[in-house]
Formats: C-alpha cells, structure tokens, sequence
C-alpha cells in the first residue's frame, strides 16, 4: 500500500454556524484532518496550503465561498472544493462549476461530505442544477436510516 493512500485526507472547513460546523467534523469522524474556520477571514490565510478539500458555505458576510474557491483553484495545489448552500440557486451552482467546484445543498452536508473522501473524483462537477438527481433522492424508511448511521461503506 503506499503513503498517498495511507494518508487521511486533509480538509479546510469554513462555516460559521458553530453547530453547523461540529455536524461536518463529525460525520468525517476519523477519517480526515479538519481544519475548521468560522470566517472567510481566517481561512484566506489558510486556503493556499496543500489541502485534499475545500468545503465551504456560500455565504459568508460579505464574502462568500466562491472567494475562497478561486483563491484555491490559483494557489499551486490540486484541491478539490465543494460549496453548499441553504437554497439551490442555479446560478450560483452553475457558478462554482465554472470555477471547478461540486455544488450542493447544505441539508445534505454530513450525508454526502463522507462520500467526497472515499471517492475517485471527476475533475468537475457536471451534474446539471435544473434536473432532479435520483441518486439524492432518500428512499426514507429503517433501511435508509441505517445506510445512514452506518456511513459508506468500503
């Protein structure tokens, strides 16, 4: 096995909801290294060091996450970002697919940000805003709750 594959992965969190923030370091658990920052002060000056992922909200104060995604995307390293937001806005999700970041709404967070670890990424985000996305639809029932607490497998 080689290092690269041993090595957890590394996150820039940036929420500034405190409970908000606690959910998303909780559901990656063990799994990764979270560096959370509640402003889009503090991270700016964190966001240019190597690490696997941005995950950030839109909005925040008067900047927003798409500030910080373009800061990453100039810096040197291969990070991969993803932004949510409370509402779909096609225009700002069409946004930050243009800026190479995955786009998702913020209720689903600590379900799909477990996912963002395990997985063999696409270089950009091409889901299109506009249609619905079955896969995100929860079937609901014992079974889904149980995938759920269990977390990905694999």
């Amino acid at each position: 096995m080689s290092a690269s594959a041993t090595r957890p992965k590394t996150i820039l969190l940036v929420e500034p909801d405190d409970a908000v923030r606690t959910a998303l370091v909780s559901a990656v658990g063990q799994r990764a290294e979270v560096e959370a920052h509640a402003g889009f002060e503090s991270a700016r000056a964190r966001v240019l060091s190597a690490f696997d992922l941005l995950v950030t909200t839109l909005r925040l104060g008067e900047y927003n996450g798409l500030h910080l995604v373009i800061l990453a995307k100039s810096g040197a390293s291969a990070t991969t970002a993803v932004v949510y937001a409370e509402e779909g806005d096609l225009t700002l999700a069409s946004n930050a697919q243009r800026l190479g970041a995955f786009f998702e709404l913020a209720r689903r967070m600590p379900i799909v940000l477990p996912g963002y670890l395990g997985s063999t990424l696409p270089s950009q985000d091409r889901r299109d805003p506009l249609r619905f996305d079955r896969r995100a639809h929860s079937l609901g029932g014992r079974r889904a709750w149980d995938a759920h607490l269990m977390g990905p497998t694999g």
